[in-house]
């Protein structure tokens, strides 16, 4: 039984919104589904981290989803800040009840326990360097993150799609939350292409960092544990 983690799948299934575009993004749901099946089995798990579908609502979302559903593994999935078709957790829980995607589960104000772990998360949001940065959803989403790390009854791993730390920029709101939970592993997405060298990784300040993108990670899962 293994953990494992990827983020921005960014997959268009059921929209006409291709990555292929992109450098290095050439035959990427292929690259993927090999890689995935290489190494993850039926009782393992896999986190991900945001930026899962370009679908607009659920329904354009469906195929990417039945996608995700049938590769191996259990999935937690979180929001990032293109999953346009998340309303509530509600309507995600009875979609995926409705279409029967079985090995799917939506990581939002609350936590799912894996063997002596918790796993937890939630968005995050980002506070560049020169502008303003939106206090109230900072607030909010550090807010999302306590909740989640009071459900959390073991070691808890935290999961993100923006980046606590980037460049010089810190998003302390989030910060905050991660150090009086005495956080030791934080994963997220969300960078691409040329931001992905100014990833901060590693340990800084007592917490492990690691940036999860899948094209960062050449369409390969890290695993976690």
């Amino acid at each position: 039984m293994s953990l494992y983690a990827i983020a921005d799948l960014h997959l268009s299934l059921g929209t006409n919104k291709p990555m292929d575009v992109f450098n290095g993004w050439d035959n990427y749901v292929q690259r993927l589904e090999e890689n995935w099946k290489a190494v993850v089995g039926s009782n393992d798990t896999v986190v991900i981290a945001g930026d899962i579908s370009w679908g607009i609502n659920l329904e354009q979302s469906k195929k990417d989803f039945d996608f995700i559903d049938k590769l191996p593994g259990k999935k937690i999935l979180l929001k990032g800040n293109h999953d346009y078709y998340f309303a509530t957790k509600n309507k995600i829980d009875m979609f995926f009840k409705e279409n029967d995607f079985k090995t799917l589960k939506f990581l939002f104000n609350n936590c799912y326990e894996y063997g002596d772990y918790s796993i937890c998360g939630t968005r995050g949001w980002v506070n560049e360097p020169g502008k303003t940065a939106d206090k109230k959803i900072l607030e909010r989403e550090a807010g999302r993150l306590k909740l989640s790390l009071d459900f959390a009854k073991k070691t808890p791993i935290v999961f993100l799609h923006y980046p606590p730390i980037f460049g010089d920029s810190r998003t302390q709101e989030i910060l905050n939350v991660l150090h009086k939970y005495e956080i030791k592993q934080v994963y997220y997405g969300h960078l691409h292409g040329r931001s992905c060298k100014y990833a901060v990784q590693g340990e800084v300040d007592g917490i492990f960092y690691k940036l999860i993108s899948s094209d960062y990670l050449n369409f390969k899962l890290f695993k976690v544990l």
